[in-house]
């Protein structure tokens, strides 16, 4: 290959440091290394009970072998298929995203192990290459940038291992790498612990929210409305006197098939006592009819703009709000109308993930929102007046109340679902109309602080990935 063909990361050879050499990840590995693609292995070649792991590109991350999965083969399928086996300390790089290109060193396993062809394997033969610089090189910015002009791909991008080996790079002498490592690691240390201690502080946000969402159902975030009564000498309404006002209007407004029937109170056995005026009542007694959605055909959906959002489980969080605008799907008003009749969902309506892991997704449809569909995964929570969806969100949000559903739930091959009956018949601690209100304003204004400390967390996350690139890139500039 001629020097036009390459991609040259230096201004000038002949100003190179006297010991610094000009080469690619293929020179590197001559003379006895390594440099290749992974093995083709299909899924019919896989078993989940053989002696030879495969590793994915899910594992291989910026500058980190992130042992994320779970796939295997057999000694006797990896010689027929002639794998190529990973020692430890070689190089991965990840010939498809996400980033292009990323590099980690496999730490070994306690199994022999293989890797798919869409990671280049890179096992220097070179005794002036310190394998860990060198993964560093790969990740540094203009690396990166190189390989992202060398991508190719109609649908998903990824480079191939030739073009790879068009990137022409410095090579320090070993002295010099090793001054640049010492350094990089250096830094890449402090920011591993400023990492960990933002991750510490992510894990406490989320504590301290299902702390909050905990005392609030459990009558310990607001003073009580039956202590404020007595302190203030009056009366008040009950829980279960506001629970059969529900029932009275959910009787009246009944717009099912057929004759009423009184939906069912809960089996309060093993519940545990709830505060002073507060009652049990099921899911099915407080809200409108508990459906879920179903799913159109797919050449019946679009993505980014229709008539009619349809809304996925992946809209849904586990703090009330709706991500509506993550990967919008819609429908037609035609199908809208005449084909999804069960999936119709409108403002106010609290949305729940039944089909998991994770269940208990929850997100109210926002005012703006006054029509959409969900697919079969989701079930649909209409509370009826005086019951309102900031309050109902709440309930369905902590562990404390869902906990009787999901440990209920019914689960083959990994996925858990949760039934319709038992969201029906899901107990739910009632208190009275007053202090749900109280509770509500005090959820909000708590989560509002949790949620703004976990953004600022999250902001940081990101600059100490941006940090970290440039670290390499002040490393590695000319």
């Amino acid at each position: 290959m001629s020097t036009l063909d390459r991609v040259v990361l230096f201004d000038d050879a002949a100003s190179m440091p006297e010991g610094w050499t000009a080469v690619t990840l293929d020179t590197v590995a001559q003379n006895g290394g390594t440099f290749c693609d992974g093995d083709w292995v299909e899924s019919k070649d896989q078993d989940p009970n053989g002696d030879v792991r495969l590793i994915q590109l899910a594992d291989v991350g910026v500058g980190e072998f992130r042992d994320r999965s779970e796939r295997f083969l057999t000694s006797a399928k990896a010689a027929q298929l002639s794998c190529t086996f990973l020692e430890r300390g070689d190089i991965l790089i990840a010939r498809m995203p996400e980033p292009l290109g990323r590099a980690c060193i496999f730490p070994g396993d306690k199994r022999r192990a293989v890797t798919v062809v869409d990671v280049a394997i890179v096992r220097p033969a070179n005794p002036k290459v310190n394998s860990r610089w060198l993964m560093h090189r790969v990740n540094a910015p203009d690396f990166r940038r190189a390989v992202s002009s060398l991508q190719k791909g109609s649908t998903r991008q990824r480079i191939s291992r030739k073009n790879l080996a068009t990137i022409c790079f410095a090579l320090p002498s070993v002295d010099d790498q090793d001054v640049a490592l010492a350094e990089i690691e250096k830094q890449f240390s402090r920011l591993d612990e400023a990492v960990a201690g933002l991750q510490r502080v992510k894990a406490n946000l989320k504590r301290y929210k299902a702390a909050v969402l905990k005392a609030a159902v459990e009558g310990r975030l607001v003073p009580t409305e039956a202590d404020l009564a007595r302190r203030e000498g009056r009366n008040y309404e009950t829980g279960a006197q506001l629970l059969h006002r529900i029932l009275e209007a959910r009787r009246s407004h009944w717009q099912g098939k057929g004759k009423y029937k009184e939906p069912a109170g809960p089996d309060t056995t093993d519940l545990p006592e709830l505060p002073a005026g507060w009652a049990w009542a099921t899911a099915e007694q407080l809200v409108d009819f508990i459906t879920k959605g179903t799913t159109p055909e797919a050449d019946k959906l679009s993505e980014g703009s229709g008539d009619v959002q349809f809304l996925k489980v992946y809209n849904l969080t586990f703090d009330g709000v709706l991500n509506y605008r993550h990967k919008p799907a819609f429908v037609s008003r035609e199908v809208h109308e005449n084909e999804l009749s069960r999936s119709k969902v409108r403002a106010g309506d609290v949305l729940i993930n039944i089909v998991g892991p994770p269940l208990g997704q929850v997100s109210v449809v926002p005012e703006f929102l006054q029509e959409a569909n969900i697919n079969q995964a989701i079930a649909r929570f209409r509370p009826i007046d005086p019951l309102g969806s900031p309050f109902l969100a709440v309930l369905l949000m902590s562990k404390e109340v869902m906990r009787w559903a999901i440990s209920r739930a019914k689960t083959t091959s990994g996925q858990s679902n949760l039934t319709l009956e038992l969201c029906r018949a899901l107990p739910i601690p009632i208190p009275p109309l007053a202090e749900q209100h109280r509770i509500v304003a005090e959820v909000d204004r708590l989560l509002s602080i949790a949620c703004e400390a976990e953004a600022e967390v999250d902001a940081n996350l990101k600059r100490a990935q941006s940090l970290r690139q440039a670290i390499l890139g002040k490393a590695f500039s000319a």
